[in-house]
């Protein structure tokens, strides 16, 4: 099955440039590292999912220049995970029918306090019109893309990660346990988050992604969910070794 992922965002909750930030990465040239909040898309031959719509959900579907919306998959119930899910009203009218997303009871809970207008008995002309399916810690099909959950720690949050086919994505985690990290062993292709280098309560620093990263042993690794307290796209490449990189907004990978 041939696979395509797009990366959306890659940065953390506040984006980069951070906002009054004068920082040498909020104030950089380089496009790499200005980041919206992390999203990917992923697609194959039929089916188009985008996991996560944070509050750059528009914009990032602008600049991807997405027509059709076949799933919106949840990570998390964070508001840099949700806050832009509004937004698929687009789709309701272009496509006229509702857009299928796929959440935990959790998040779902989150999204009712969040978005509780669309959720309504008696709905307000023009809210967003959901099909809501309810996901577990077990596989599961979007349309031909299969995902098999990766539940993750995010401090004492519980968050999914994904894995399709020979591809993980793992956004907002400081822990993986046992049996999880043998449910990611065999991907060709692992996304983590790395904050930053100093400690954090709950996402992984560069360190301890890249110790990750060897553990799990992909041939090839990403890190996503990135501040600018990181440094700068250019300068982080020259420490890392040949099988890591930084993510970037509008980066593409293609399998099979």
């Amino acid at each position: 099955m041939a696979l395509k992922v797009t990366f959306l965002g890659t940065g953390t909750s506040q984006g980069v440039p951070v906002i009054a930030c004068d920082c040498e990465v909020c104030t950089s040239l380089d496009a790499r590292d200005n980041r919206l909040r992390t999203s990917i898309m992923v697609e194959d031959e039929s089916t188009n999912v985008v996991i996560d719509s944070g509050p750059d959900f528009r914009q990032q579907l602008l600049r991807a220049k997405v027509k059709k919306l076949d799933g919106l998959l949840f990570t998390h119930e964070h508001k840099d995970h949700i806050a832009g899910m509004d937004d698929i009203r687009a789709f309701n009218y272009i496509c006229r029918q509702p857009v299928d997303i796929y959440a935990t009871k959790q998040v779902q809970s989150a999204l009712e306090r969040e978005f509780h207008y669309a959720f309504d008995e008696i709905k307000y002309p023009g809210v967003p019109e959901l099909t809501v399916h309810t996901i577990e810690n077990k596989q599961f099909n979007i349309g031909t893309i299969s995902f098999l959950p990766i539940l993750v720690k995010h401090f004492k949050l519980d968050v999914f990660g994904y894995r399709i086919g020979d591809f993980t994505y793992i956004t907002d985690a400081n822990f993986i346990s046992d049996e999880e990290i043998d449910k990611i062993k065999g991907s060709k292709v692992l996304v983590i988050n790395a904050l930053r280098r100093e400690p954090h309560v709950s996402h992984f620093t560069l360190d301890e992604a890249i110790k990750m990263i060897d553990r799990i042993a992909p041939e090839k690794a990403y890190l996503t969910h990135l501040s600018h307290q990181m440094g700068r796209h250019e300068d982080i490449a020259k420490e890392l070794p040949s099988y890591i990189e930084c993510a970037f907004d509008g980066l593409v990978l293609n399998f099979g």
